[in-house]
């Protein structure tokens, strides 16, 4: 078996022997810090919370010199969280050409790139940088891509930030924005025999959720590529005190995932013209778009590199923290998108070794 395809498998089976499900990444976070730590990187690694900056390579002893100086060698940043979510899987092991085990597929195929990537120590023509970090699979408040990019300057001057998340080796651009809303109809309770006597919550919401039914994507063009506007009710409840009593009150909660066209406040206008008047409404989850950056010389790189194909984003990624930041960032990674939070989740390790190539050709094309 050729090495480098051997240390690509065995990495990503020794990261996914480490249990990360969200909340509880700090093993596997020791466990990668130890292993980096024996390396001769550019600085020494930054630790926030349970997630690591790792300054793999630098152009001169000072370190990066900020974006617009004159560096003459383009700062990389390749980024992937260490939790998983939490599903039934057996324990990790490789079987038949695919490796099986949580977050295999999302994201630990893209981890162990990056991992093998640094103890190969090979020599390329740009600065990078490597992001572990922890809670991207929940809220975005939670998510420490956030902290780390606060308490990170030189990591918030990088030139492009690839997120290796799970895409079947193709480059994914931009993302949608996406936005929780609570929206909560209220009325007032009677005994059910004497309905009149009071207004029932649920039957209020009944023409909003007939619109949301009706509701069509809306499509939106940009650069070529067609993101699609969705707003869906995704969860209903206390919708009742008792079986003899007309509710009061009906909770639902609205996702409106929105195109890298429409801004955060453009998209929380949307909701509250949706719902019309008829409930109160509460953002509480809310993540901004990316645009594609198809036209990025790195980016052009990157598709020049051997990837499987490109796509847009309908989902949404941490790709839009960065372009919050005014950075450039796209999804590209080995594992495969459809095994993502699946029960039993696998990936195949020959996706691994063909992501392995296409990240490096396209590194060492980067600073040609």
């Amino acid at each position: 078996m050729d090495p480098r395809a051997k240390a690509l498998d065995d990495t990503l089976l020794w990261l996914c022997a480490i249990e990360s499900p969200i909340g509880d990444e700090q093993a596997l976070c020791d466990a990668v810090l130890a292993r980096l730590s024996r390396l001769p990187l550019a600085a020494p690694v930054r630790r926030t919370l349970n997630s690591l900056v790792v300054p793999l390579t630098r152009s001169d002893a000072s370190g990066d010199k900020g974006r617009g100086s004159g560096r003459a060698r383009p700062h990389i940043a390749l980024v992937g969280h260490l939790d998983t979510v939490r599903t039934e899987n057996g324990p990790a092991r490789i079987e038949d050409g695919r490796c099986f085990g949580a977050g295999s597929s999302d994201m630990k195929s893209g981890l162990a790139l990056m991992l093998v990537l640094a103890e190969s120590m090979e020599a390329f023509p740009c600065d990078l940088t490597l992001v572990f970090y922890s809670r991207e699979e929940g809220p975005f408040a939670d998510n420490e891509l956030g902290p780390v990019l606060l308490a990170d300057p030189e990591l918030s001057r990088v030139d492009l930030a690839v997120c290796l998340e799970p895409s079947d080796n193709h480059v994914q651009l931009g993302c949608n924005g996406s936005l929780h809303a609570t929206v909560t109809f209220e009325g007032n309770t009677s005994h059910s025999a004497r309905p009149w006597q009071g207004e029932n919550a649920v039957t209020k919401a009944a023409s909003f959720l007939a619109e949301m039914h009706a509701r069509k994507p809306e499509a939106h063009t940009i650069d070529g590529f067609v993101w699609k506007s969705v707003m869906t009710v995704t969860q209903a409840k206390d919708g009742g005190r008792g079986k003899n009593v007309v509710p009061d009150r009906f909770v639902l909660n609205v996702n409106h995932r929105f195109p890298p066209d429409v801004s955060v406040e453009d998209a929380k206008a949307n909701v509250v013209s949706a719902v019309a008047g008829r409930a109160h409404v509460e953002f509480v989850d809310v993540s901004p778009p990316a645009p594609p950056n198809a036209k990025h010389p790195l980016v052009r790189a990157l598709l020049e590199a051997g990837v499987a194909g490109v796509a847009p984003k309908q989902a949404w990624t941490d790709v839009g923290r960065f372009a919050a930041l005014g950075i450039p960032a796209v999804n590209w990674g080995p594992g495969e998108n459809a095994q993502a939070h699946q029960r039993n989740e696998s990936t195949s390790l020959s996706l691994v070794h063909e992501g392995d190539r296409i990240l490096r050709r396209f590194l060492h094309a980067a600073g040609a």
